[in-house]
């Protein structure tokens, strides 16, 4: 695609770039900030390592960085075995339903908010105790829809006929999944996988509500939370700058990987 010409161009051009300020300027902020040898957010002076040090040395970080990583990688590896068979029965389905897609994109669209207070609600009418298994499922519950529309976008570009070959041959339901069909959309199926893991690490408003009362079910953005409330130090830049850190490189390649599916 040509540039555009003239002022058009330029200020299009200009427009970009003051997005980009408005975007990442306040992130990279943060992140200098986390370095930041003094106490107080606005003195600078000089580079240190030690709040990183700090955060490795507290064991409420600890506590709470394992329990993230439970969570999102117990809810990634179930909404992305859920998602993907899903999008599989959805393309395989004779006749397009406009009033199921829509349904099945609803987690997507529907505010956090509105979703957490829905999520608790159900667990408290059925009596389900909250603690991490009650955020591992409403992280699935999310999730999933991500990972449907994902590897739905890599199977509109399979040939389901080779399904067919494969079942003429003689091998069975199972044998054509995982010989045929898994390695054909494996890079779909991993980038709804990376989406779905960025999408747990950073979720916050859901985990709040579903969580439970205690530490032993606090994820790392509800230890953010809790630390803000008195202020904002070094240390809760250094482990906010870990974080998106994380999400920006597992985000980075499911993008890699989606583009990847859209052009092969």
């Amino acid at each position: 695609m040509a540039d555009a010409p003239g002022a058009g161009g330029l200020f299009l051009r200009a427009h970009l770039y003051l997005v980009y300020v408005f975007l990442y300027v306040p992130i990279g902020v943060l992140i200098v900030l986390s370095f930041n040898e003094a106490g107080l957010p606005t003195a600078w002076t000089g580079a240190s390592l030690k709040w990183y040090g700090a955060l490795a040395a507290n064991e409420t970080i600890q506590r709470a960085a394992l329990n993230t990583a439970i969570v999102a990688i117990s809810s990634t590896i179930i909404a992305t075995t859920l998602g993907t068979l899903l999008a599989l029965g959805v393309e395989m389905r004779q006749k397009p339903n406009a009033a199921l897609d829509a349904l099945l994109f609803a987690p997507m669209i529907i505010p956090d908010i509105v979703l957490a207070i829905a999520l608790l609600a159900f667990f408290s009418l059925i009596k389900f105790s909250l603690g991490l298994h009650s955020i591992v499922m409403s992280h699935v519950v999310f999730n999933i829809a991500f990972v449907f529309a994902v590897v739905r976008t890599r199977l509109r570009h399979f040939d389901f006929s080779v399904i067919e070959a494969s079942v003429d041959l003689g091998a069975g339901a199972f044998t054509t999944f995982r010989r045929v069909t898994l390695p054909a959309i494996f890079p779909g199926v991993l980038a709804g996988a990376l989406l779905a893991l960025t999408l747990s690490v950073d979720e916050f408003i859901i985990a709040f509500f579903v969580a439970g009362a205690g530490p032993s079910s606090q994820t790392l953005p509800m230890q953010i939370y809790s630390m803000i409330r008195f202020g904002v130090t070094p240390e809760i830049n250094a482990l906010a700058t870990i974080v998106i850190l994380f999400s920006f490189t597992a985000l980075f390649l499911s993008q890699r990987l989606n583009r990847e599916v859209l052009t092969s």
